[in-house]
């Protein structure tokens, strides 16, 4: 089940592009894993492979999404990420903390799975969560 948002603003929203498809767009994703806030700076509050368990946490919550607003059997092309990590300011290992994220998606989705992306370092994050992201996909209809 996808996390429910926190604020007044919706999870996802559907844009029809034609042929039977539509633009999915998932609002930020946090790290939350069994309903607890993953937090922390990295690289000197959380080691980078904890940041990276972070992105796959959000990857998890952002595949929920696709399967509530299309199913994931429906979706035809992620097409990017947009991924935010709570860093020291020397930090400069944004990719490969997000390495947690595109792994897991294209594990479950394959060759859609393969998407662009587009990793920040951050120098604060809501509820000081340590990776929040977003994305958007290609659906078709159900």
């Amino acid at each position: 089940m996808p996390p429910a948002p926190v604020a007044p603003y919706v999870p996802t929203v559907l844009v029809p592009i034609g042929n039977g498809r539509s633009l999915l767009y998932i609002a930020g994703q946090v790290s939350v894993r069994d309903g607890k806030r993953l937090v922390g700076r990295c690289p000197d509050q959380v080691s980078v492979d904890d940041a990276q368990l972070a992105a796959r946490a959000c990857a998890l919550n952002l595949l929920a999404q696709m399967e509530a607003a299309a199913g994931l059997a429906n979706v035809e092309r992620v097409i990017q990420l947009t991924g935010f990590v709570l860093s020291a300011e020397d930090f400069g290992d944004q990719p490969k903390v997000l390495n947690g994220a595109s792994d897991l998606i294209v594990q479950v989705l394959g060759d859609a799975g393969r998407h662009t992306r587009l990793a920040l370092g951050a120098n604060a994050l809501p509820f000081s969560v340590t990776v929040e992201i977003a994305a958007v996909v290609v659906v078709r209809a159900g």
